[in-house]
C-alpha cells in the first residue's frame, strides 16, 4: 500500500489567518502532500481543569485569546483555495454538532471539494467545553459518537435514511446531496484509549493516534500491541483483519541530534525517515506530521520543504 504524508495547518493560535491557510494549503499541495488538516475546539472557557491527554501535566495549550477557526468552515476555504489535495479534520469533536446538520456540512464539503473529505472523528475531552456549549452529553460522549457516525453512514447511504438510537432518532426524509466518496468519505478515528480503539474496529475505516507526546508515547513496541488488539477487535466486529487503515500522527523537529540520545522523529532527514520506516513496518500506511514552527509562517513553510525534499525521497512507496 503506498504511503501518504499530510501537514497540520495553523488553524488556531497566533498564525491563524485566512492568508496564511491559503499559502500554506497550497504550498502543501505543490510539494505533493496527500492531505492537509484542522484541528477542532469551539469555544475556549477561562478555567480548565479536565486533564489534557497530549500534555505530561494534562494541562492544554489554548489560550482563549488566541483565534481558532471551526474546522468544517476553514475546510470548505480551503477546498476552494486547491484542487487535490485531501482535506480532513483532526479531529472533529462529534458530540459538539447536531448530527443531521453536520452529515449535511461534510456531504456538501465532499461533493464541493470534488471527494477530497477525510473525516478524522473524536469524543472530546473537555468538560468545560461541553458546558459552555449548554449540552450535557460529556459522560455519554462515547455513545453519542457512536451513533452520529452511525447517523453519517446511514444518511450518505441510504435512499430512504432512518435511525433510531438513545440520543437521536431520524426517519422520513431525504437527504441530497450524498458524497462523491463512495461508500462514504472515509471516517479515521482519532485517539489512542480502549474505547477508540473498539470504535475504529467497529466503525471506522482507519484509526488515526497522536503519539510521541507524553503521556501518550506510542513508540512501535507499545503500537504494535495496540494495532495488534485493533485487528482482533475488527474480527470480533465480523470484519476483515485488515479493514481498518493505519495512520500515526507526530511531530517532525529537524536538529542534529546524536544517534544514540535523540528522541524520536527528531533529528536529520535520514534519521527522521528511519524512524517512519519503524513504524511502516507495523503496517502504518499514513502519516500526520506537524512542523512545530513558533510564530514564524516561514519556518514552517521551510521545515514542510525540507521534509518533502529530502525526507519523503527515503521512504519506500511499494
Amino acid at each position: 500500500m503506498p504511503v501518504t504524508f499530510g501537514c497540520s495547518l495553523p488553524s488556531r493560535g497566533a498564525m491563524a489567518s485566512p492568508d496564511n491557510l491559503r499559502s500554506l494549503a497550497q504550498r502543501a499541495e505543490d510539494l505533493s502532500f496527500d492531505h492537509v488538516w484542522v484541528s477542532d475546539h469551539i469555544i475556549i472557557p477561562h478555567e480548565v481543569s479536565s486533564f489534557y491527554p497530549y500534555a505530561a501535566d494534562g494541562v492544554a495549550p489554548f489560550q482563549r485569546e488566541n483565534t481558532y477557526f471551526e474546522p468544517l468552515a476553514a475546510l470548505n476555504f480551503l477546498a476552494g483555495c486547491t484542487t487535490h489535495v485531501k482535506l480532513g479534520t483532526h479531529v472533529l469533536i462529534l458530540p459538539y454538532r447536531n448530527p443531521v446538520l453536520t452529515a449535511k456540512i461534510l456531504a456538501t464539503l465532499d461533493v464541493l471539494s470534488g471527494g477530497r473529505l477525510i473525516l478524522g472523528a473524536g469524543v472530546g475531552w473537555m468538560e468545560e467545553e461541553f458546558q459552555a456549549m449548554g449540552l450535557d452529553t460529556y459522560a455519554q460522549r462515547g455513545q453519542v459518537t457512536d451513533e452520529y457516525i452511525q447517523i453519517f453512514k446511514e444518511l450518505w447511504t441510504s435512499d430512504n435514511p432512518e435511525f433510531h438510537g438513545e440520543h437521536y432518532d431520524i426517519s422520513g426524509a431525504g437527504f441530497l446531496p450524498k458524497p462523491v466518496q463512495k461508500p462514504h468519505p472515509p471516517i479515521w478515528i482519532g485517539g489512542h484509549t480502549n474505547p477508540a480503539i473498539r470504535r475504529a474496529a467497529t466503525l471506522g475505516d482507519g484509526w488515526m493516534p497522536i503519539g510521541l507526546r507524553p503521556p501518550a508515547i506510542l513508540e512501535p513496541e507499545e503500537l504494535s500491541g495496540l494495532i495488534a488488539r485493533l485487528r482482533r477487535l475488527t474480527v470480533q466486529a465480523g470484519r476483515d483483519e485488515n479493514a481498518v487503515d493505519l495512520t500515526f500522527s507526530t511531530d517532525v523537529r529537524f536538529n542534529n541530534a546524536a544517534d544514540g540520545s535523540r528522541p524520536w522523529m527528531n533529528g536529520r532527514p535520514e534519521q527522521i525517515a528511519a524512524d517512519l520506516r519503524q513504524y511502516m513496518d507495523l503496517g502504518v500506511s499514513n502519516f500526520i506530521i506537524g512542523f512545530p514552527a513558533g510564530d514564524s509562517v516561514a519556518s514552517l513553510q521551510e521545515n514542510m520543504e525540507q521534509f518533502s525534499r529530502e525526507v519523503v525521497p527515503l521512504i519506500p512507496q511499494d
